[in-house]
């Protein structure tokens, strides 16, 4: 399983990234699976194709919904997204050694949700607005984030699900909401979906993120505020609360990081 995700992880071709995860995906789930992870499998930078050409995020143009190639920008984006996600949770199959076996499994079963989320939004984009996955720019924040946590599995557990995917629990309802108004239920019945599943996977990271604290002896609220410091992670809301909750999050921590972003300097 490991060895088809590591494959994936490096393949560059979209369409061979997706099979290859649902192949490593099947191998986690037959009968009696061994996990072999006693070594890291490692690179520096995922497979990925020539396009989207990657821009600095200050740099990626913003368009409205209120257009038709404003909605495949939109849709475009968040298309990139996916296919980062699918990359990030199949790094976290491969570089982190000596986990139990449900961690990986956890992680390919993600891999294979992003996949068919990336699938969804590729062949919506094709389909409706004669986009391809790579026609807009992008921006590479995602990896970023993953190479900044790639020393520690307790870190990245922390920053990628608890910050970055729990950040998609918050913002989607709202871009959902424009796509159907607009018109594209279709797309708005894809974001709700992908909703469905992200509250899945930040429970997933909720749950690995706090047995590892308990496992090392340390506090998850406080560790938590200390990694955002150290890796500047801010934490901004309004939070999506219903999900926010189902995901594993609980009341306490939500006050706490709002009341750590109240306090932030503005220029944060």
């Amino acid at each position: 399983m490991r060895a088809l995700a590591f494959a994936a992880l490096k393949e560059p071709d979209p369409a061979q990234k997706v099979l290859l995860t649902q192949q490593a995906f099947a191998a986690a789930s037959a009968p009696k699976p061994l996990v072999e992870a006693a070594h890291s499998l490692v690179v520096e930078s995922p497979g990925r194709p020539a396009k989207p050409e990657l821009l600095h995020p200050a740099r990626v143009s913003q368009r409205g919904a209120g257009s038709v190639e404003g909605r495949a920008a939109m849709l475009h984006a968040i298309t990139h997204i996916e296919f980062n996600a699918i990359n990030l949770a199949l790094d976290a199959v491969c570089r982190f050694a000596n986990m139990p076996d449900g961690y990986y499994f956890d992680w390919i079963t993600v891999a294979k949700e992003e996949a068919y989320h990336f699938t969804l939004l590729s062949e919506h984009l094709k389909q409706h607005y004669g986009h391809d996955y790579g026609d807009f720019a992008a921006h590479d924040g995602l990896w970023a984030m993953a190479d900044k946590t790639r020393h520690d599995v307790l870190t990245r557990m922390a920053l990628v699900p608890r910050i970055l995917e729990a950040r998609g629990l918050d913002v989607t309802p709202a871009m959902r909401d424009k796509l159907r108004h607009h018109g594209d239920a279709d797309a708005a019945a894809i974001l709700d979906i992908i909703l469905r599943d992200e509250v899945g996977h930040v429970a997933i990271g909720n749950r690995w993120y706090t047995g590892l604290c308990a496992e090392r002896g340390v506090e998850p609220i406080d560790t938590f505020e200390r990694l955002m410091h150290e890796h500047d992670a801010l934490v901004r809301p309004p939070f999506n609360r219903p999900a926010r909750l189902a995901g594993g999050f609980t009341e306490q921590e939500l006050v706490r990081l709002e009341a750590r972003f109240a306090a932030a300097p503005r220029t944060r």
